[in-house]
């Protein structure tokens, strides 16, 4: 009985606590959106597309949005949202949004396949920018990037 009620009280603290270590992974999160960022500003001001500008915060919003709703409907037992949705809406830009719902809420933190997935993704989008910005879109090939 000592060891339920000592896990609760311990599970108690974590939610009361808030993110752990916030100015880092506030640190951390800035690092990795900034690639992205730079590489969808340079885009858009040198006129090729303002969708990745654009599409990257509604995309985040999105995706903290679902994982909230899992996060919620994990609680309530409730019909959960697939890994393949969560992952699809990181895919398409929402990736900030995502990374930063999982330390706000707790949520798909601890499962090992799913954060590979997630950090693949996370990666992919990396190594686009950096062919974009480094490189002219010449490695990857992608049309009207290369100059």
């Amino acid at each position: 009985m000592a060891r339920v009620q000592s896990a609760a009280r311990r599970g108690a603290g974590r939610e009361a606590a808030g993110v752990r270590n916030l100015r880092l992974k506030l640190l951390a999160l800035a690092g990795l959106c900034l690639l992205p960022g730079l590489g969808a500003a340079q885009m858009a001001w040198s006129g090729q597309s303002w969708l990745p500008l654009a599409l990257y915060p509604a995309v985040s919003l999105v995706s903290l949005l679902l994982y909230w709703q899992d996060k919620h409907q994990a609680r309530t037992q409730a019909w959960r949202t697939p890994e393949k949705v969560l992952h699809a809406s990181e895919l398409c830009g929402g990736w900030p949004g995502a990374l930063l719902a999982q330390q706000l809420f707790r949520h798909k933190t601890r499962k090992l396949s799913y954060q590979l997935t997630f950090w693949g993704i996370v990666g992919l989008h990396q190594v686009f920018w950096i062919d974009y910005l480094v490189l002219g879109g010449r490695w990857l090939g992608f049309m009207g990037v290369s100059g």
